[in-house]
């Protein structure tokens, strides 16, 4: 399936305008509405807490939620659904058009609106109860009552959560695949060929592996996530895997790995509504799949800091990119490492990069340290693992452990990123990287080092410096042993 890359941006890291987009969201309509109050006491009656309700909150849910994040970045939102005609839909509706959102409900007297009420006590939900008796509807949303124009949107956005709404998404996949509208579909079950001819589909791992079969690793994942793809029809796929982050495969692309940006959780109650919202909204704002899995990756760590079901504004989603912007220094995971030197494209400065075992850290490393990062704005240190080290050196070597060599080196002032890397050379870890300038001290020729083709091809340039004389890490352990 070929390597994972990670994308570099061409523009500046920031969040697009959102408030040209026109978005029409259909799917399965809920109201979620908390209870907070405080406990002090177990009831008599049996051993559960007491609560004090003293704050009714009501917020939208399900396609409704995905609508709500969608108009807190900016867009421009139309949402369809079918409710009951009732006091819940009433409110429902009524908080919406607050928020300049354009209902178009199907309302049926013989349904009740989906509530899913949620009992809060010091910020921990304790229990939630789920009224929706007799909505398993057996006849979908009708299209054609629903009047409107798919002309007029930029993108469609289908909300499945198996209520029945989108029993039967074909008629509305194959109109707007007719106008050339992308389709966006958050799907649901074990019967995904309705989705067949969607522009993208964003299942969880969970929901993924009931339709392409238990996943034993990533390369796995890719061949089956590819060969669904295929069977229905799609440009492209995103699944999303908790803590693993986001995988995307588009049609005819390498596949792109997303990192999680790590969070505290406090809930992570509607956070594949805020994923499909920002990634679609930046779709349509931008049709680069690649840069809305990554702002969506970013709205999501922000979405379950919040308890309950809620929304991500543009200005929370530029701060958490200038966040994620900001330089980190020091010793870094590989993936780390990425993020960030992206951030520094984004800023034109320059890359330089290097690599070494540096196992006993003399004046001849800081001297041709500090040459390299003369060379640029930013400093890359590669180093070879314990293992790497001793295959090149014997089994005598190192001396000194990674994680001791790597902090040695992260503490010159001169070195800003330490990563290490367990193959033989750094070719690997220089191709993903591609920075502006290779440096590697010695007697080499340019085109013999690791890592040269990669960086030139990308418009890099090799550079040999030479070693301070009088030092040398092999002569230095002679001397100790004599």
């Amino acid at each position: 399936m070929g390597q994972y890359f990670l994308w570099r941006f061409a523009m500046r890291l920031e969040a697009p305008d959102f408030s040209k987009t026109k978005i029409l969201v259909i799917g399965d309509l809920m109201l979620d509405r908390y209870w907070h109050g405080d406990t002090s006491r177990i009831s008599p009656e049996s051993p559960v807490p007491v609560v004090n309700v003293n704050q009714v909150e009501d917020r939208p849910g399900g396609a409704a939620n995905v609508a709500l994040n969608l108009v807190e970045l900016g867009s421009q939102v139309t949402l369809c659904g079918i409710t009951g005609d009732d006091q819940e839909a009433e409110q429902l509706e009524s908080i919406l058009t607050s928020k300049s959102i354009h209902c178009i409900f199907e309302k049926r007297d013989n349904q009740t609106t989906i509530t899913k009420l949620r009992v809060i006590s010091r910020n921990q939900q304790l229990i939630r109860l789920d009224f929706e008796k007799d909505f398993s509807l057996l006849n979908s949303i009708n299209y054609q009552l629903l009047d409107i124009s798919l002309e007029n949107y930029d993108l469609i956005i289908l909300s499945d959560y198996l209520k029945g709404t989108l029993g039967n998404p074909q008629e509305i996949i194959q109109q707007a695949q007719n106008l050339n509208i992308p389709v966006v579909i958050d799907p649901k079950g074990t019967d995904f060929s309705k989705y067949k001819g969607a522009t993208l589909l964003t299942p969880n791992q969970s929901e993924f592996e009931l339709i392409a079969g238990k996943v034993t690793d990533d390369n796995d994942l890719l061949c089956k996530a590819d060969r669904l793809q295929s069977d229905l029809q799609l440009e492209a796929l995103l699944v999303t895997r908790s803590e693993k982050g986001m995988m995307l495969i588009q049609k005819g692309k390498e596949p792109y790995l997303q990192p999680t940006q790590a969070k505290e959780i406090a809930d992570v109650t509607g956070a594949g509504d805020t994923v499909i919202a920002t990634l679609a909204a930046t779709y349509a704002a931008t049709k680069d799949l690649v840069f809305s899995s990554k702002l969506a990756n970013l709205a999501a760590g922000v979405v379950i800091s919040k308890l309950g079901t809620a929304a991500v504004s543009r200005t929370e989603l530029q701060i958490e990119i200038d966040g994620l912007t900001a330089a980190k220094h020091g010793v870094v995971n590989e993936e780390e490492l990425i993020a960030l030197i992206e951030s520094a494209k984004d800023k034109q400065e320059t890359i330089v990069m290097t690599n070494g075992c540096f196992d006993i850290l003399h004046p001849g490393h800081a001297a041709y340290l500090k040459d390299a990062a003369s060379l640029g704005d930013r400093l890359i240190v590669a180093v070879n693992s314990d293992d790497s080290v001793k295959r090149l050196k014997g089994e005598t070597r190192p001396i000194n452990p990674l994680e001791h060599r790597m902090e040695m080196l992260a503490s010159l002032s001169g070195v800003d990123w330490v990563v290490p890397f367990t193959e033989d050379t750094p070719e690997r870890i220089i191709g993903r990287c591609l920075p502006d300038i290779l440096v590697k001290g010695g007697d080499y020729k340019a085109e013999d080092i690791a890592g040269y083709k990669d960086v030139t091809q990308n418009g890099g340039q090799v550079s040999i410096l030479q070693f301070k004389e009088g030092y040398s890490t092999t002569k230095m352990i002679e001397k100790i042993k004599q």
